[in-house]
């Protein structure tokens, strides 16, 4: 049994701490977002945020992840107490901007954009090409994907900042 935290919520799972995050969440808890795509952290297909950062689950033992936040792309939108969604503004972008084809990578190519943009609202074009040059699209959405990016930086650059109490 390995305890992980999960979008905000602590989970237990009969895995041992050498099993993959990947397959933990897809086989165990059902969380299909998460995608196998080469199955060596080269595509990206698989990026989830552990602590903030962008992480490729295919090759990540629980154990490297136990005691840290986890955030997959089932928990990247805001629920309000209303139970309102709100996408994150990296997911909006990429629905504006019309970007998937087949899809397969998306949720890879989001997480790792929002893990960058959340630490770099103010990325300029060619940090944003940079930083997602590591996520492969087969389909070869390149252009509609750096518009969305482009499009979610402007979006989170020009948020209020939160308040802390």
């Amino acid at each position: 049994m390995t305890q992980l935290n999960i979008n905000g919520a602590s989970v237990e799972v009969t895995a041992g701490p050498g099993d993959l995050l990947l397959w933990t969440l897809r086989d165990e808890l059902g969380m299909i977002g998460t995608r196998y795509g080469c199955g060596a952290g080269i595509c990206g297909s698989c990026t989830v945020h552990v602590d903030g950062v962008a992480t490729r689950a295919c090759i990540t033992p629980l154990a490297a992840v136990e005691g840290k936040q986890i955030r997959t792309i089932e928990g990247l939108a805001a629920t309000g107490a209303d139970g309102s969604v709100t996408l994150h503004p990296v997911q909006q972008a990429f629905i504006d901007a019309q970007v998937p084809q087949c899809g397969w990578c998306m949720s890879g190519q989001i997480m790792t954009a929002a893990a960058y943009l959340e630490a770099q609202p103010a990325a300029s074009e060619e940090q944003i090409v940079e930083a997602m040059g590591g996520n492969y699209c087969r389909c070869g959405c390149y252009v509609r994907i750096l518009r969305a990016v482009t499009n979610a930086a402007t979006a989170m650059a020009a948020r209020p900042a939160e308040v802390t109490a």
